[in-house]
């Protein structure tokens, strides 16, 4: 059967969850050379899929693209080949798929909570139990631009718009009775009013997996109060151990404990069979990530002015970022892009890097670099260490980029007791240990299958 291996001794206390996501097209990985494959075709993701399973892992996540990304007008050189819709290729991968969680991103900006929450629940229906919903709030004026609503939403009002959204969701889930009655629903807000019946039955696991991002002070609260997994943003142990405290201990106000929602930071990993051919593998990953013509579209993104006379082996511009509102508002995450050109210039300065070397140095990370047995005994120490309940990996090199990491590392944390040895559940719930949301809004525990 897919993704078992044969039984081991149940993993004593810290036990590792492990995800994938599907390698979006930016700058963490490698979509170069003619076994890459394509970002569209479904060849690529049943690959990713396929082998996240025989790894044993809890889910694979897919990121979303609703608008192409822009350059000045024309569209990224890396988004020519389209961004699928991740749900549509999901119920696809639950049909080559028997264990794997399918977690798809949804936008709660643009969508509407009655079809997205019919489309999540069926996905949970044809998989048998193993859909998860990852929340996102777009920070981008010109998505809007391709729905009705169009405009953009302010930062104060997405997050209010995000919870109302997950709790209309889930009373629209919870809409139908433990005997397979439709019930009529109604929910009146500040962003939604509406009423009517859902029309797909309670999903298997009850709700589908909530997964939020907690970079903010206000992301935490909002996934504290609202989410089952926090894709957490991955630092030093130290940073990660701060992190895990400050969102666990905010669940007690909700009245959830520390088991009811998993910290997984997302993160990649570059082997060698020594150290230093890990490092230099990873120099070499960097490299091929940021082509000089990337280096000044990057840099471009921030300045907001055409930078294409620049040369990418030269100093960065002396002036500062044009003041554009159409731009300050697609680039909310850089913060204030006049400071963030500052902190650029001066690591340029003081290391005498170029453009190009100044894109890769402060956007090409990587999270963990080393041979397998360096990296498994890291990934544990997290764990262990109270800094991470596991990770969302990233594959840097397609197509094989996560093989490599479920061949050689996968089997070293077995062996260290952290990570299964088979799944003993079906549904995502099971996997992630997560408790099943009873239909008054109350949970129960997670079932085995």
């Amino acid at each position: 059967m897919s993704g078992r291996r044969p039984r081991g001794p149940r993993p004593p206390g810290a036990h590792c969850h492990l995800a994938a996501c599907f390698p979006d097209a930016d700058t963490t990985t490698v979509w170069t050379g003619p076994a890459a494959g394509s970002p569209i075709e479904f060849s690529s993701f049943e690959h990713l899929a396929r082998t996240a399973e025989r790894g044993l892992f809890d889910f694979l996540l897919l990121a979303e693209g609703p608008r192409p990304r822009e350059q000045q007008g024309p569209v990224h050189d890396r988004d020519v080949a389209g961004r699928p819709e991740p749900l549509t290729v999901l119920n696809a991968l639950a049909a080559v798929t028997e264990r794997l969680g399918l977690a798809a991103t949804a936008d709660t900006t643009f969508h509407e909570p009655f079809e997205l929450a019919r489309r999540l629940a069926t996905l949970d229906h044809l998989s048998g139990g193993r859909a998860a919903w990852r929340v996102a709030a777009s920070a981008h004026a010109s998505t809007g631009e391709n729905f009705r609503r169009g405009d953009y939403l302010e930062r104060a009002e997405r997050y209010p718009r995000a919870a109302e959204f997950i709790a209309t969701a889930r009373r629209l889930w919870d809409s139908w009775t433990p005997d397979g009655a439709s019930q009529p629903f109604a929910h009146q807000g500040r962003h939604f009013d509406i009423a009517g019946e859902f029309t797909v039955p309670r999903p298997p696991q009850g709700h589908p997996v909530v997964i939020r991002t907690g970079r903010s002070g206000e992301a935490r609260e909002c996934a504290a109060a609202t989410a089952d997994v926090v894709l957490a943003p991955h630092g030093t142990l130290e940073a990660g151990r701060a992190f895990y405290a400050d969102v666990k201990g905010r669940l007690a106000k909700y009245g959830r404990t520390a088991a009811d929602l998993k910290i997984m930071p997302g993160v990649t990993v570059v082997l060698g069979d020594t150290a230093a051919e890990a490092q230099e593998r990873a120099a070499t990953i960097r490299r091929r990530l940021i082509s000089p013509q990337r280096a000044v579209l990057v840099l471009e993104r921030l300045w907001g002015v055409d930078l294409s006379a620049y040369d990418p082996d030269g100093p960065l511009p002396e002036f500062d970022p044009v003041a554009d509102p159409r731009l300050t508002r697609d680039l909310a995450r850089h913060g204030d892009a006049v400071a963030t050109a500052g902190k650029l210039r001066a690591l340029s300065k003081e290391k005498g890097l170029s453009i190009r070397q100044t894109v890769i140095e402060t956007s090409a990370r990587q999270s963990f670099i080393g041979t397998p047995e360096a990296v498994a005994a890291e990934l544990a120490e997290f764990v262990r260490e109270g800094a991470a309940d596991g990770f969302v990996l990233v594959p840097q090199l397609t197509p094989d980029g996560l093989d490599e990491f479920v061949d050689r590392v996968v089997p070293l944390l077995q062996e260290r007791g952290v990570f299964r040895t088979e799944y003993e559940g079906h549904t995502l719930r099971s996997h992630l240990g997560l408790p099943v949301p009873a239909g008054d809004g109350r949970t129960t525990p997670s079932p085995g299958t």
